[in-house]
C-alpha cells in the first residue's frame, strides 16, 4: 500500500520532509499540500507530480484522497489541525510542539481518548538516532548499574538575530533533550530549574544564552542541559550517563578522524538536518509503515503533553529562579503500552 499523505506547511521542515517521503522513503506519496503562502505551496507542489494544492488546512485534511496528514506548520496551528486529523479518524505526523501549551495538548490528548485509537504520532526524532538508541540498550542491560545522573548539551551554531527569545532556548531547543529524557529512562520529569551562566557577546539584545536546564526525573536522576545556541563552531549535541558502575555516552559523530600536519580532528554536523538525518528517516519510515498496517507507532500525543508540562515548569523556573514542580495529570490507560 501506498500511503498518500497530505503536508501541512512548506516551510524547511515541511519541504524537508516532501523530499523524504517522495525521494528516499518507501511506502508514501505526497499528494497534497496546504501552506499559509499560497505561492509557496503552489511552488512545491509543481514538483510533485499530481499533487493538489489546498487553501485550507480542513480542506486538505478533509480531501479523500488524503490517507494521512503531516502537520509541519507553525505551532500555535498545531491544535486545530491535529485535532481535526482526530476528528476525521485520519493519522497525523505532527512536527514538535504537539501544541505551544499543556492546555492545548491536554485537549488533543482527549479527544484521541475519546476517538478510541491512536491517531497521532509527534516528532521528537532524536528516539531514532543510532546513537541515542544503542545509549538506551545500554541502559536496559544493566551491566553498568542505576543511572545516577546525565550531562547534556545542545549547541547550535546561531540563530536568527531577531525573533528569537530566551525562552525559545527551551521550547524550541532544550524541548528535545526533555522528551529524550523521558524515553531514555522510561519515568516523568518531576521537577525542573534553570541557571544562567554568564551570557555570550554573541548573543542578540535581551537573548540569555546560554543556559542551563536541570531536570529531576522521578527516580531521583538529575539531569543538566547546556543549552546553547549561538556555538558558532557547528552543531553539536552532546550526552552522557553516569551510572553505578561505569558511564554510557554519544560517540563522536564524525565519520573520520584525520591526521596531519601536527594535528588531529574530525568534522562537526552544520545544522540539525546534518547531525539527525538519518533519525529523520527512520521516524517517518516507520510512521509510513505503522500507517499502511493500520496501527500506530512512535512518540505519542502523550509524549507531547508531557514536554509541553515540562517545559510549562522550565519557562517558570526562568522566570523566578525557582525549582518548579510538574504538574501532569495521571496518564491515560490508553498510553500505557510503551511506544518506540
Amino acid at each position: 500500500m501506498t500511503v498518500r499523505v497530505g503536508v501541512i506547511g512548506a516551510g524547511m521542515i515541511g519541504q524537508d520532509h516532501i523530499r523524504r517521503i517522495s525521494r528516499v522513503l518507501t511506502g508514501g506519496a505526497v499528494v497534497a499540500v496546504n501552506d499559509v503562502d499560497a505561492a509557496r505551496a503552489g511552488q512545491v507542489a509543481a514538483g510533485l507530480p499530481g499533487a493538489v494544492v489546498h487553501a485550507t488546512a480542513q480542506d486538505l485534511i478533509g480531501d479523500g484522497d488524503v490517507d494521512a496528514v503531516l502537520v509541519a506548520s507553525w505551532g500555535p496551528a498545531h491544535e486545530e489541525q491535529v485535532l481535526a486529523a482526530i476528528g476525521a479518524g485520519k493519522p497525523v505526523f505532527c512536527e514538535k510542539p504537539l501544541a505551544p501549551s499543556s492546555g492545548a495538548c491536554l485537549r488533543i490528548v482527549d479527544a484521541e481518548v475519546a476517538h478510541g485509537r491512536r491517531c497521532v504520532q509527534v516528532g521528537f526524532m532524536r528516539r531514532y538516532d543510532a546513537g541515542y538508541q544503542a545509549m538506551k540498550a545500554a541502559l536496559e542491560d544493566g551491566s553498568i548499574g542505576a543511572p545516577l545522573l546525565m550531562h547534556c548539551a545542545h549547541r547550535n551554531p546561531s540563530v536568527p538575530p531577531y525573533g528569537f527569545t530566551t525562552e525559545m532556548i527551551i521550547s524550541d531547543s532544550a524541548v528535545h533533550e526533555i522528551d529524550l529524557v523521558r524515553w531514555l529512562f522510561g519515568e516523568e520529569v518531576v521537577a525542573a530549574r534553570i541557571f544562567k551562566p554568564r551570557r555570550s557577546g554573541k548573543a542578540a539584545a535581551g537573548l540569555h544564552d546560554p543556559l542551563i536546564v536541570q531536570l529531576e526525573m522521578a527516580s531521583g536522576v538529575l539531569v543538566d542541559d547546556e543549552v546553547f545556541v549561538n556555538a558558532g563552531y557547528g552543531y553539536d549535541v552532546r550526552g552522557e550517563v553516569v551510572c553505578e558502575s561505569g558511564t554510557v555516552a554519544l560517540a563522536d559523530v564524525g565519520e573520520v578522524t584525520l591526521s596531519a600536519s601536527g594535528r588531529r580532528g574530525g568534522r562537526v554536523p552544520v545544522d540539525w538536518r546534518d547531525r539527525f538525518v538519518r533519525a529523520y528517516d527512520a521516524e517517518l519510515q516507520d510512521w509510513l509503515i505503522a500507517v499502511a498496517a493500520g496501527t500506530s507507532t512512535g512518540p505519542s500525543a502523550w509524549d507531547g503533553l508531557a514536554a509541553a508540562a515540562v517545559t510549562d515548569s522550565c519557562l517558570q523556573a526562568l522566570r523566578t529562579d525557582q525549582r518548579i514542580p510538574v504538574s501532569l495529570p495521571e496518564r491515560p490507560d490508553f498510553y500505557a503500552k510503551a511506544q518506540s
